[in-house]
Order: structure tokens, then C-alpha cells, then sequence
């Protein structure tokens, strides 16, 4: 439930360039120069901002999302009004709990950025999405871990190629999504009832 959190905390802020809690930083772009990879997103020394990236929302697509994040009605108990979790005017979210997190993760947020962004960029993160969805279901089919693993392994890579390296903080190897379809084959139960 926590790596939903820290992943969807990540996801929002990078989506909505908040920046106490973006992932795409002017340090994140000192790494992919460090790197050697994608020069068309370095830091030139001509301007202070930095060049847009794929995942980076113009001010119409953030209000876009929030308005329609604000329109959503869900039933009594099922998670926090989310209206109140967003603040439209400076287009940013508040501080979610963990369970809020997971509705906006598993839910909420491939039904939002549905007309917004690249479509390569809205189907990496919407896979990223169903994933969670998939592991969050009280059955899961053993047989279709497998190719659960795999549609994992091919959705990281893909975020890697359009999401900064610091991105990957609350993804890391030892506590994220990639030993995800492991820990449910060796304990037989969804992630909802194991702490993982």
C-alpha cells in the first residue's frame, strides 16, 4: 500500500510539475546529462527554465485533469472527496492517504489522463496503473503471473525511456513493483492481505 502511495505521490507530482514534489528537477536533468542519455532534455546554460518534456502537463491539460478529478463523485465510504484533495486554482494535490492514493492509482488516474499527454507516455502510465489494479484484486489467476512479469518488466522500461532516473526512487529493486509477482506466486495471496 505504501509503494502505491510513494508511486502515485511521484506520478502526480512529476505529472503536475509541483515543484516540492516533481521528479523531473534540474538535478534529474544534471543525471541524464551525467548519463549521456536524452540531450534534447539537458540544461542549456542560455535560459534558467528547463526544455519540456514528454511528461510534463501544459497549464490547459493540468486544469483539464483537475477539473475533471474535481467532477468525480464516488460513493459514501469508498475513498475521501477527492474534491477537496485538489486544488484547481494553483493546480496541485493535497496530502492523500495511502488508501486515497490507491483509488487514484488504480482507478482515478487512467480515466483522467485518458485525453491528455502522448499517447505513449498516457499508455505507459496507464499500464502502470492496471498493474497496481491487478495486483490490488482479492484473486489472482497464478497462471497469468507470468505474463503479469512480463507486462511489468516491458512498462519500466517504457517509463524509463520517458520518466528521469530519480523517478525510480519508491521503485527501487528491492521494494517495488518488480518483486511484486514473486512475493504473490510464493505466498499465494494478493497484495492487499500481504505486507510487502
Amino acid at each position: 500500500m505504501h509503494v502505491k502511495k510513494n508511486v502515485c505521490g511521484s506520478l502526480l507530482g512529476t505529472l503536475m510539475n509541483d515543484k516540492h514534489k516533481t521528479k523531473d528537477h534540474e538535478n534529474a536533468r544534471k543525471d541524464l546529462e551525467e548519463l549521456g542519455i536524452r540531450p534534447e532534455l539537458r540544461h542549456d546554460d542560455t535560459g534558467t527554465k528547463l526544455p519540456a518534456s514528454a511528461i510534463a502537463l501544459t497549464t490547459k491539460e493540468k486544469k483539464e485533469l483537475c477539473d475533471f478529478l474535481r467532477s468525480v463523485k464516488v460513493p459514501s465510504g469508498y475513498s475521501s472527496n477527492i474534491r477537496k484533495l485538489v486544488h484547481a486554482k494553483e493546480q496541485k494535490f493535497l496530502p492523500m492517504k495511502a488508501h486515497d492514493c490507491d483509488v487514484m492509482l488504480t482507478l482515478m488516474l487512467p480515466i483522467a489522463i485518458r485525453n491528455i499527454l502522448p499517447e505513449k507516455v498516457r499508455m505507459t502510465i496507464m499500464s502502470l496503473c492496471f498493474f497496481f489494479n491487478t495486483i490490488s484484486q482479492k484473486v489472482i489467476d497464478e497462471e497469468s503471473l507470468d505474463e503479469l512479469d512480463k507486462r511489468l518488466f516491458e512498462t519500466i522500461v517504457l517509463l524509463e525511456a520517458y520518466f528521469p532516473p530519480s523517478f525510480f526512487d519508491p521503485i527501487s529493486a528491492s521494494h517495488g513493483p518488480p518483486d511484486y509477482g514473486d512475493k504473490i506466486s510464493w505466498t499465494g495471496v494478493p497484495t492487499s492481505y500481504v505486507s510487502i
